[in-house]
């Protein structure tokens, strides 16, 4: 039996500061009840019908940023996509550690993933947060709007790891997202790692073990498994290599 995945959910926080955007913020606020708000003290009566903790600022909006860098995972903006660049540019630090941020335009027709979208979850909180507000979500990270493998957080909703120097990762992604013909292969691990509504891509090729695999004819191998890679799997599949490890499964 396989161990428990638990995700934690993220820390969420919806910011306006227009009347028009409050509204849109309200709105959303009501499907999202443990989203906390961040709004213009002039705003503060537009939260009145919800029951979300709301964080009314007297001054400007720039010196709440840090803050909200630092208490949330995932930002919502109510705000023109040129200021949000502006305000949060000082505080932008790396993919792998800056919340989620995103960006709903005043009268809440777009809902735009401008950072994190792809390892810090942006661009699928976008989707999320356009589908209640009946909203277009606008993806530009190569792999979702390819519908093709996210190398580089594959299997994360699974309890997956990426074993795998940077550098292949790079050079593995861009084999995907290009469309050249791809080895995956799947020796251990849930059967459960393709979560798209689209098919998996005719570039995709499935095996049940590496030795299978006519490593000549691929681009790169993605390989799901427990067993030892040694030293010259890695220099013979030079950067061509991404290995991901699932939870080793126990005895119930």
């Amino acid at each position: 039996m396989s161990e428990p995945i638990h995700v934690t959910a993220p820390r969420l926080c919806l910011v306006a500061i227009t009347k028009h955007g409050a509204a849109q913020a309200a709105r959303l606020a009501a499907d999202l009840p443990d989203a906390d708000i961040c709004t213009s003290a002039k705003f503060r009566s537009q939260f009145a019908q919800v029951a979300n903790t709301v964080h009314a600022y007297e001054g400007a909006l720039r010196d709440e940023i840090g803050p909200l860098f630092a208490r949330y995972d995932q930002i919502v903006f109510f705000v023109s996509l040129g200021a949000v660049v502006r305000l949060i540019a000082p505080h932008l630090r790396s993919k792998d550690e800056d919340p989620g941020v995103i960006v709903v335009d005043d009268a809440g027709q777009y809902v735009i993933p401008v950072l994190s979208g792809h390892v810090g979850g942006a661009n699928a909180w976008s989707e999320r947060v356009a589908d209640l507000l009946g909203a277009e979500p606008v993806l530009t990270t190569a792999s979702d709007v390819g519908r093709t493998i996210p190398v580089d957080i594959l299997g994360r909703h699974l309890g997956w790891r990426v074993e795998a120097p940077k550098i292949n990762v790079t050079r593995v992604s861009a084999h995907v997202v290009n469309g050249e013909s791809i080895a995956f292969v799947q020796e251990a691990g849930s059967p459960d790692w393709w979560t798209r509504p689209t098919p998996l891509p005719d570039t995709i090729h499935r095996f049940a073990r590496i030795d299978e695999v006519p490593l000549e004819r691929y681009a790169a191998v993605l390989w799901v498994t427990h067993a030892d890679v040694p030293p010259e799997r890695w220099e013979a599949l030079h950067e061509r290599l991404v290995v991901y490890r699932p939870p080793v499964e126990t005895a119930a």
